[in-house]
């Protein structure tokens, strides 16, 4: 049996939508990325979503339209996707990174305030693997110092935090529709905004700087006139055939979601009694979204001083899994311990213990929607019958 990682669900709704660009002949960004804008809007409960090539260019358009510049400081995660990073390093901002809580994997905003400088402009927290980041006391740190927040919010479709959608109490979220999150276009991302402000520059700046989308220009009088372009932008714009099959997605994520929840709370029971595997926690007001299984590999506590030793073991256990057809991942990197990152600004693992010890223990075990339950229990008998070697 070979089971993934994860693993997209398409049905006769994608293929009969992305028929309808081929037909019409409108294929770059217009009515299908439209239908789909507003379907996730409508989902988040946003007054604004606005379709982009990627999560990545997202997060890049948002912080363009916040003005960073270079000099500026960015709060963010050490454990996360590099790209959380990347696209501060793109504008010439210096990341300024603020260790996590090893129960969530998400930022821990105790240690935010110590990290703000009169140099930080932007605090961006990462909602992880479909855990809303602790939004409230993160927009009161950004209150009292004048701060903006940008969520990422690559893994969070379908997470939830005090009856919020992720990034909704954000000044911007940025979602992400890669093959491994709940609802994919294939690469593809979202920006939600409340800003009527932010989502106009931000509408701009994805089309060339253009003053009037293609859609609008077409849809109004004299549709020959082409638009102004009154500021530098990207071209950061989703295709239509892209669009197709998101609004198609949208049209099914109710039932993608409750598929990820029911098989998550069934490794939840299946697993409880092995204490050497911490399974995913949802703390009290938040809902998990499950773009990733993640657990914590800990035979014992892990710490610094064994956190090596640990990781091999865990790495033994990745070993024995892939050779029974079984697919794993690490949760993600930290990023500062990443080449780049790490000899930039002269970083040591005990900068961010916590992103460390995750980086090397955490195992995510493969999830998707229509995972059947002889491969989740082939997963379960698997991990039931392994005795760690710490």
């Amino acid at each position: 049996m070979k089971i993934p990682i994860s693993k997209p669900f398409f049905g006769e709704e994608e293929k009969k939508a992305i028929q309808e660009p081929l037909e019409t002949g409108w294929v770059v960004q217009g009515p299908k990325v439209n239908e789909f804008e507003g379907l996730f809007a409508e989902y988040t409960r946003s007054s604004y979503a606005l379709a982009t090539t990627s999560c990545t260019t997202a997060l890049h358009l948002a912080l363009i339209a916040l003005d960073v510049q270079p000099g500026d400081e960015v709060i963010i995660p050490p454990f996360t996707w590099v790209a959380t990073a990347n696209v501060v390093e793109m504008l010439g901002a210096q990341p300024v990174f603020v260790d996590i809580e090893l129960d969530t994997f998400n930022i821990d905003v105790s240690k935010i305030e110590a990290s703000i400088t009169p140099r930080t402009k932007v605090i961006v927290p990462v909602s992880l693997f479909g855990v809303s980041a602790p939004m409230r006391p993160i927009m009161d740190i950004a209150k009292k110092y004048h701060l903006v927040v940008v969520e990422d919010d690559a893994c969070a479709t379908g997470a939830w935090y005090q009856g919020h959608h992720a990034g909704t109490l954000a000044d911007i979220g940025c979602f992400s529709f890669h093959p491994r999150k709940a609802i994919t276009t294939g690469e593809g991302g979202m920006v939600v905004t409340n800003s009527t402000e932010l989502a106009e520059k931000i509408r701009s700046l994805r089309d060339h700087g253009a003053s009037k989308s293609d859609l609008a220009r077409h849809l109004g009088s004299r549709s020959y006139l082409l638009p102004e372009f009154n500021v530098v932008g990207y071209n950061y714009r989703m295709t239509d055939f892209q669009g197709a099959i998101g609004a198609a997605q949208m049209h099914r994520l109710k039932w993608i979601l409750e598929q990820r929840s029911r098989i998550a709370s069934r490794y939840d029971r299946e697993l409880s009694d092995l204490k050497w595997l911490r399974t995913p926690m949802t703390p009290k007001g938040y809902q998990h979204g499950y773009q990733s299984y993640v657990c914590l590999f800990r035979p014992e506590e892990p710490s610094l001083e064994n956190v090596e030793r640990l990781s091999n073991s865990r790495n033994a256990l990745m070993d024995n899994l892939e050779s029974s057809g079984i697919a794993t991942r690490p949760g993600t990197h930290a990023v500062h311990m990443l080449g780049y990152y790490k000899e930039k600004y002269s970083i040591s693992p005990s900068d961010f213990p916590n992103a460390y010890l995750a980086d090397h223990l955490t195992i995510t075990l493969p999830l998707y929607a229509q995972m059947s339950e002889d491969e989740q229990d082939y997963v379960i008998e698997r991990l039931k019958s392994y005795i760690p070697q710490v």
